[in-house]
């Protein structure tokens, strides 16, 4: 394979590419600074996730499909399963990030778990040692293809000075510096580098798209004859046939890529952090994985016709994507390979390199700081300066890291390998954030118990093999185990064998930090802390008032001390920037506001979070607003103080819920009164309608009466008969109305003594026998010959049965009506049934009849007789004295009413009670 013969034009392309992007990154900085982002669109956002796609994508996947066919594929299956779920999931993901000023993953999962330092700083740990091997593989692949292009590929490590994978890592450092930490960002986006990385996408596609049809239609005749070739080649059988362990590896990279798409750490910085809109989610569900289908679709030529193009062993397969056009004389084409390249690995170790520093500084170098007091935090007025140099001392170190891992170990890997290797120590992140965004259940000693068993078991599993493979541990204790016990080999943990390294690790890791997870989550109760911040994270998409994000806070703090301690941080110049526009933003004058309100110090807090992470910003923030003393005692009273306007916003909702209730329950009051209202209406029309006859008649039969005195005296008694009976009949309507209104308001005298109900019965059917006899109604009665007797008010169960008897009548056929009466005693309890065969009441009226002034229609004559009062007289009387009464009917079929009062035993007498 030639070299290029330019040897300057490599390093000078390079150089200017990466000047480039750092041209792109400055411009897109600039246009935030000016309101005018460069990045608020959903195909930037969707271009900034294919940093996923590293030199890993670019080299390894040609690598990985020449040696084992379609079986790249699971690492692009399973982010493309899992961005079907993307609305449900990274949409809350970013919801939450946004309201909890979230900077990365470890404050993530640190802030869902009660603030936890700890949890925080064992996430930052986790992903420094699992990422390392990771940065090391773009290190080996942009060294690898320089060498190739330059022909200076070596076997053997050079030394440091003159070696080209650590002019490649140094480099690297200093543009991530010159990308991600120029200055300290209140809002920790990096709308530049996110910006650049949209581009190194865009050119990284283009250039893998451009070599492919060079390959399939340049040195082939396109696809078919392609393919033609291959199929002729005796490794082609091999390469698309799946034994039972390389369907578990499908299956087990396919669900190790679909969580790692939001875990680690890159991932988690340009979907989530940077995203400066949540719809943008929307379309990145289907432009990523458009993404990804573009960027594989000449994997597998290039592959094949690597294998049928270049002598067996001459190139390592990662290469084939760069020796190709190198073989054919085109070295435009190498050119533009090498830039493609370089973008997919500078895009990786730039973002990745920033989201470990700000881990670094905000989770673990910063707590440790500000709790000890030597080290004179306190002291200083500008702390700026520190954070920025921490952020950069972290990039320079995990570069470093990254160098030395692949000059001492990596050297024995593919670069699928080695990528795999840090996908499993990723995934163990997923249990512990995704179970934090929808278990309210779950604890920080769960969380730390997951973690911390699934890395112990990664490490052993993964890491510890690779130090064994590269000479720096003894190889016996990946092929006999530990002290010789051969169920503890890393490889075959308990004896399980046959699978691949990375399956293997895969199903004991998981099966140890979900089980952790959820077994210490379910026998530990989590702290009032906890209980807030899983409430908050769980419930993210609940409506929140404006308590809920501008945190209730005691004490008082001045607007000159917020400024202070931001500029602390953040730099005088920048926060005094970021005050005055938030100032012009909610029209304030901050210059006469002699306290700061909730609303500012949340905005002092956010920007804050941006520099040193969310819980540490709490805690600096309670120094000045308290005035007290840095200390955990702070972080409790404040987190104490968000669970107070928790508990207010509950309150607040179940007062919204009551008020909802009220409001429906005035609703029906009110059709209630429309109804009373219309029945009041027919009520009166009905009393005016039966006095009127009474009074016509009395009166028309007293004018006879005057108006001729000679009328024979048969016929004067016959109308003066009429006008006593209409005269009766007039009382009694009026005594009847006059009696509800006493029964309503409690002014009746009751007269309680022993009552025989028998005897009632009898009374009340003698005084309606005539109404009986001028309906021609029969009357069946049923009564027993012994006393049944109670306690009550005879002449009102008198009256009860009269209305009763009297409505019986009212509703029969004449002639051919029937009513039966019946008594009879029921245990304790002495029951009055009266049924007639009339025309029953239809379901609709069996509860209302019993209200007063209702009256359900004769259905003989469609029109309703009497006051609408007798039932109701009746519910009264009937209720005082202990009773209850009810109908049963079916419209039809006729009506029992029913009565049952409590039983007495016989007594000597009675006493009269008022």
């Amino acid at each position: 394979m030639a070299a290029l013969t330019d040897g300057w034009l490599i390093p000078t392309a390079a150089i200017a590419y990466l000047s480039l992007l750092f041209g792109i990154a400055y411009v897109g900085d600039r246009r935030a600074e000016q309101g005018r982002s460069l990045i608020n669109s959903p195909y930037v956002y969707a271009l900034s996730i294919a940093v996923y796609c590293t030199s890993w994508t670019f080299y390894g996947s040609v690598g990985r499909a020449a040696q084992a066919g379609p079986q790249f594929l699971p690492i692009y299956i399973g982010p493309t399963l899992m961005a079907a779920l993307w609305w449900v999931v990274l949409r809350k993901i970013v919801r939450i990030a946004k309201r909890n000023r979230i900077t990365s993953i470890a404050d993530f999962i640190g802030s869902r778990y009660g603030k936890s330092r700890l949890l925080g700083g064992l996430v930052t740990v986790i992903a420094i040692i699992g990422i390392v091997p990771y940065i090391s593989l773009q290190l080996k692949a942009i060294a690898a293809s320089y060498g190739a292009l330059t022909g200076q590929a070596l076997l053997e490590p050079q030394p440091l000075l003159t070696d080209s994978a650590f002019h490649v890592a140094v480099l690297l450092a200093v543009f991530s510096i010159l990308f991600g930490t120029r200055h300290i960002d209140a809002s920790e986006h990096h709308e530049g580098m996110v910006a650049a990385v949209a581009f190194e996408s865009s050119v990284k596609l283009v250039a893998f798209l451009a070599v492919g049809v060079f390959v399939v239609y340049g040195l082939f005749d396109g696809f078919g004859d392609l393919f033609a070739r291959a199929e002729r080649h005796p490794e082609f059988a091999r390469l698309f046939t799946l034994d039972g362990r390389a369907q578990i590896s499908w299956v087990a990279v396919t669900l190790l890529s679909a969580l790692v798409i939001v875990c680690l750490p890159r991932q988690f910085q340009v979907a989530v952090v940077e995203n400066v809109d949540e719809r943008h989610v929307a379309k990145a569900i289907w432009l990523f994985p458009a993404y990804l289908l573009a960027i594989n679709v000449f994997v597998l030529p290039i592959a094949l016709a690597g294998v049928l193009s270049l002598p067996a062993g001459s190139v390592h397969p990662d290469l084939y994507v760069l020796a190709l056009p190198m073989v054919s004389g085109a070295e435009s084409m190498a050119l533009l390979v090498f830039l493609g390249g370089l973008s997919a690995g500078t895009g990786m170790v730039i973002v990745e390199t920033v989201a470990l520093s700000t881990m670094a500084c905000n989770d673990l170098i910063m707590p440790l700081l500000l709790r000890w007091h030597w080290a004179g935090l306190g002291r200083r007025s500008d702390l700026s300066r520190l954070l920025l140099l921490i952020r950069r001392l972290t990039i320079v170190g995990v570069v470093m890291l990254g160098y030395f891992y692949e000059r001492l170990i990596g050297q024995a890997f593919s670069l699928v390998g080695i990528g795999l290797m840090s996908f499993a120590a990723a995934a163990q992140f997923a249990p512990v954030l995704l179970g934090g965004i929808f278990w309210k259940g779950a604890t920080r000693r769960g969380a730390l118990a997951g973690l911390s068993a699934g890395f112990a078991v990664w490490a052993y599993t993964l890491l510890l093999p690779s130090l064994a493979l590269s000479g720096w541990l003894p190889h016996t204790i990946v092929e006999h185990g530990p002290f010789g016990i051969a169920l503890l080999r890393p490889q075959e943990l308990f004896g399980m064998s046959g699978l691949d390294p990375i399956s293997h690790a895969l199903i004991w890791s998981m099966l140890a930090n979900v089980g952790s997870y959820l077994l210490v989550s379910l026998f530990t109760e989590p702290t009032d802390i906890e209980r807030v911040q899983a409430a908050l994270f769980v419930d993210v998409f609940r409506p929140a008032g404006h308590s809920a994000q501008a945190r209730a806070w005691r004490g008082t703090a001045t607007v000159s001390d917020l400024v202070a301690l931001v500029g602390r941080f953040v730099g005088i110049e920048r926060t005094q920037s970021a005050f005055a526009r938030y100032a012009q933003t909610h029209r304030l004058d901050l210059a006469s506001l002699a306290q700061a309100d909730a609303d500012l110090v949340a905005f002092a807090e956010r920007l804050l979070a941006g520099a040193i992470g969310a819980g540490s910003a709490r805690v600096m923030l309670a120094s000045v607003v308290k005035g007290e003393t840095l200390g955990l005692s702070g972080v409790l009273e404040i987190l104490d103080e968000a669970q107070q306007v928790i508990a207010y916003s509950r309150q607040l909702q179940a007062k919204s819920y009551e008020l909802e209730k009220t409001s429906a329950e005035l609703r029906a009051a009110n059709e209630r009164l429309q109804q009373l209202d219309r029945l009041k209406d027919d009520f009166i029309n009905t009393v005016t309608h039966e006095l009127r006859t009474p009074l016509t008649s009395i009166r028309s039969f007293s004018e006879i009466l005057r108006d001729n005195p000679g009328l024979p005296m048969v016929q004067r008694q016959e109308f003066l008969g009429i006008v006593i009976s209409e005269s009766e009949r007039l009382t009694r309507l009026v005594n009847q109305v006059l009696d509800l209104a006493k029964l309503e308001a409690g002014a009746v005298q009751w007269t309680i003594t022993q009552v025989d109900m028998g005897a009632v019965v009898r009374a009340a059917i003698e005084a309606t026998g005539s109404l009986f006899s001028d309906k021609r109604v029969a009357l069946v009665a049923r009564l027993p010959e012994q006393p049944l007797p109670i306690r009550g008010d005879r002449d009102r169960l008198i009256q009860v049965a009269i209305n009763l008897l009297s409505n019986a009548v009212k509703f029969c056929p004449p002639e051919k009506g029937r009513v039966t009466v019946t008594l009879e005693r029921e245990d304790d309890r002495i029951r009055l049934s009266i049924a007639d065969n009339g025309p029953g009441i239809p379901d609709w009226a069996k509860d209302v009849v019993f209200e007063k002034f209702l009256q359900v229609g004769d259905t003989m004559t469609e029109k309703p007789q009497g006051t609408g009062l007798g039932l109701a007289i009746c519910r009264h009387i009937v209720v005082h004295l202990g009773g209850r009464i009810w109908v049963e009917s079916a419209a039809g079929q006729g009506a029992c009413f029913r009565i049952e009062l409590p039983a007495l035993a016989p007594v000597a007498h009675g006493a009269a009670v008022a």
